[in-house]
Order: C-alpha cells, then sequence, then structure tokens
C-alpha cells in the first residue's frame, strides 16, 4: 500500500509555454483543497539540485493564470542527466520532505521525472509544450496559443507582403515537429508548407510554382517553413535571385512562446494540473497525464515515451491541396 502523500512539489522545466502557470495555479490550488502541503520548485531541476525551494499557498498563485511563460521559471539542466544529479535530486526531495513532484515540460522534461519516480519519489507528468510534438495526448500545454500568436503575426506580414507584391517566407517554431508550421500554413491560406517530416528540399519545384503563379495573376506568394527545415534567410535570396520577384525572410522565434495563454490552454492545462494532483493523492507515480480522444487519460511515462507521432498524410495531402 502506497504511504499517504503529504507534500507535493511543482516544477517547470524545458522551454516555456503559454498555459503553464495556468497548470502550476490548478496544482497549487486543488493540493491545498485535499490538504496538502504544496512547495514551487524554481528553475525546473537546476533549480532542484540548488534546493531552491518555496512554500506555496492559494495566494502565491492569485492573478497569474492569464500570465504567459512560468512564475517558477525554467532551465535545462545537464547535472541532472547523470546518475549522481537524480540522486541529489531524490535526496533533496526527501530532506524537504516531498512526497511526490508534478513535472510540467516535454519528452525531455518526462525523461527525468522517470528517473526520480525510480528514486522513490512519487512523479507525474504534464506535457508543456509549444510543438505539439507528445505522442501521447492529442494536445500539449501552450500549442493553441502558439499557433494563434504566430496566425495572427502571419497575417500582419501577409498585408504588406501583398501591398509589395513580394514573396514571403515565414518560419515558426518547430525542430523536429511542424505542427505549428501546418496549422498555420493551413489557417493563414499559405501556398506552400515545409514541414519537417515531408520536405524534399527540391527548391526548385518552389520556384517554378511562384513563377507559374505569378504568370497567372497572383501578385504574392507565402510560405511558411518550419524551423526544422529552416535556412529561411538564404533561401529567400535564392528564389529572388531565380524569380526576379521580391522575396523577405520573417523568423518569427521566440514571440510563439509568449503571450497570455488562450482559453483552451488556460482550461485544459487546468485540468491536467488538478488530474495530476488527484493522481499523487491516489499513490501513483511515473505516469504522465494526457488528453486523449476528448478525455483526460493518463500513462506509464516510458510507455508515453515509446510512443511516435507523425503528421499524418491525409493532412499534409489535404494542406497541399488547399494551397493550389
Amino acid at each position: 500500500m502506497a504511504n499517504k502523500v503529504k507534500t507535493i512539489g511543482v516544477l517547470t522545466s524545458g522551454g516555456d509555454a503559454p498555459g503553464m502557470n495556468a497548470a502550476i495555479r490548478a496544482v497549487v490550488r486543488t493540493g491545498i483543497a485535499k490538504g496538502l502541503n504544496v512547495k514551487g520548485i524554481m528553475r525546473g531541476y537546476a533549480g532542484l539540485l540548488k534546493e531552491e525551494i518555496v512554500d506555496m499557498d492559494s495566494r502565491s498563485v492569485s492573478d497569474i493564470i492569464q500570465r504567459g511563460g512560468t512564475i517558477l521559471y525554467t532551465a535545462r539542466c545537464s547535472e541532472f542527466r547523470t546518475e549522481e544529479g537524480q540522486k541529489l535530486g531524490a535526496e533533496i526531495c526527501k530532506k524537504h520532505g516531498i512526497d511526490g513532484i508534478v513535472v510540467i515540460g516535454g519528452d525531455g522534461s518526462f525523461n527525468g521525472a522517470c528517473k526520480l519516480a525510480n528514486l522513490g519519489i512519487n512523479t507525474i507528468g504534464l506535457p508543456g509544450t509549444i510543438d505539439q510534438d507528445i505522442a501521447c495526448t492529442d494536445y500539449t500545454i501552450g500549442f493553441d496559443t502558439a499557433i494563434n500568436t504566430a496566425m495572427e503575426a502571419i497575417d500582419k506580414v501577409r498585408d504588406t507582403s501583398t501591398s509589395h507584391e513580394r514573396c514571403s517566407i515565414i518560419e515558426v517554431m518547430g525542430r523536429s515537429a511542424g505542427y505549428i508550421a501546418l496549422w498555420c500554413g493551413v489557417a493563414n491560406g499559405a501556398e506552400n508548407i515545409l514541414l519537417p517530416e515531408y520536405y524534399d528540399g527540391d527548391e526548385q519545384a518552389l520556384i517554378n510554382q511562384i513563377i507559374e503563379n505569378r504568370k497567372k495573376g497572383k501578385k504574392h506568394h507565402l510560405i511558411i517553413n518550419a524551423e526544422g527545415v529552416g535556412h529561411s534567410a538564404s533561401m529567400a535570396k535564392r528564389i529572388e535571385a531565380a524569380t526576379g520577384i521580391e522575396t523577405r525572410a520573417t523568423i518569427l522565434g521566440h514571440m510563439q512562446r509568449g503571450g497570455s495563454p488562450t482559453c483552451l490552454d488556460r482550461y485544459y492545462a487546468s485540468m491536467m494540473g488538478a488530474r495530476a494532483v488527484d493522481l499523487l493523492c491516489e499513490g501513483a507515480s511515473n505516469r504522465v497525464v494526457a488528453f486523449r480522444d476528448g478525455k483526460f487519460v493518463d500513462y506509464d511515462i516510458n510507455e508515453a515515451l515509446a510512443m511516435k507521432k507523425t503528421i499524418s498524410p491525409y493532412e499534409y495531402e489535404v494542406s497541399k491541396m488547399l494551397s493550389r
């Protein structure tokens, strides 16, 4: 029989994502409602190893649900990838009486959570990443805000691109996953969407399409390029040289991580945070909360990490059809 959890910690790790504060708030307030002590761990696993641990109450999370980023801050920690760092982290948890931790982050953060679980600290993961690339869940905290932020920015760039009759390449985040590029490409009506999962490097095909569209009377051309394809600036120079059409590259960058989270991100993150505390109170460990087929569910972290996720051929083919 699992020992009753009395004190829980919460940390955010890896890249920040809008909605993380909503998840933190839900963890703190659900924990307090269930009679638990709640501690905030600053700056992810790096802060854990430095014992940057603070007591939290309901007032600690007042007026944060609308804020982007994370009030606990975040950092990447190479030391925690080592066995010595993991053992030290578990020892520090025990020193501070922390029976369980909620880890909000991506796959790398879940690897760390799994190590803590193996060392006797009940650990629950929440999928917090704008990239939508965690395979066990249909939704990741921050994705909805990121695509809306990018979509609005792309609309603005398109306005000026149309006025100047330009070709615009707009690079969005997504190093190995093209979900932001796919969703924005469809939503913004792009002529081309370059995804790391599918792009074959055939730049000449892009050039031919731009020339053909100009012959048909099209006054502008919009290319959404995922970070994992990259090289937007040099690509723009080559396209302009080949077509004679003024071509500009815009890299949206880290603005996609910031901003006030959407209602969807606030709501889903809140539900996931509450579910994480429920799982800890049930004695669960080494689990990740997910939203799958319209329900909030949970998976073993090892099982979740072993799952693969990619953009379906159907979604890719539809995106190409719509851009013609």
